[in-house]
This record gives structure tokens, sequence and C-alpha cells, in this order.
């Protein structure tokens, strides 16, 4: 991969602490139009479950986020999950969405 704009490299580093940091399955972050940042991990509780795009996302539209600029998983999983793709197109139709693994290396970058 080529390297990252600081920007995008900022959401990777925050996606792999958040996962490091509590040892879940993945991590992730996203930016806002506005430039702020959300970070979260998967959530697996037995009365429900959501991806860790997916509770990133939750953080940020909960914080008034109206649209996304980019977004990063880290995950041992060879991709992202649809239910996150979907996420991330609800409130942004071209963002790119960085695959990183667990080291922070980008794999795939989904546009």
């Amino acid at each position: 991969m080529s390297e990252l704009e600081p920007e995008d490299e900022k959401i990777v580093i925050l996606a792999r602490s958040a996962r490091a940091r509590t040892q879940a399955a993945e991590g992730a972050a996203v930016r806002d139009t506005d430039g702020r940042t959300y970070a979260a991990t998967t959530v697996a509780l037995p009365s429900f479950g959501i991806t860790a795009l997916q509770a990133a996302i939750a953080a940020a539209v909960s914080s008034g986020a109206e649209g996304l600029e980019a977004a990063a998983v880290v995950t041992g999983g060879g991709s992202v999950d649809d239910a996150s793709v979907r996420a991330v197109r609800d409130l942004a139709a071209e963002a790119p969405i960085f695959r990183a693994d667990a080291k922070g290396a980008v794999q795939e970058v989904l546009r």
C-alpha cells in the first residue's frame, strides 16, 4: 500500500489502539466531515452485537456527525464485514474504508 495521508494514518492508529486496549476482535475509527474522530471496538454481548465500525459510526452520529470523510478497521479477518461497509455508505457514498492488520499495515482500501 502507498503512504497514507496523516489524517488517514491517524484513524488507523486510533482503530489499532482501540482494538489493542480491549483485546476485541476488531477496532475501528471514523473521521467526520468536521474532522472529528471517533473510535470503537466490536461489541459482542448476549443481548446484542455490532461491528467495531458500526459502533464508531454510532458514536459519530450520536455526537451530531452528518457525514464521514474516511473510516478504518483493524481486523485479523480478510475483509470488511458487509454490515460495516453499508453503515459507512449510509453517511458517505465514496469515503475510503481502510482495512488494516493487527500491526496497522493497510491491506485494502474500499472506495
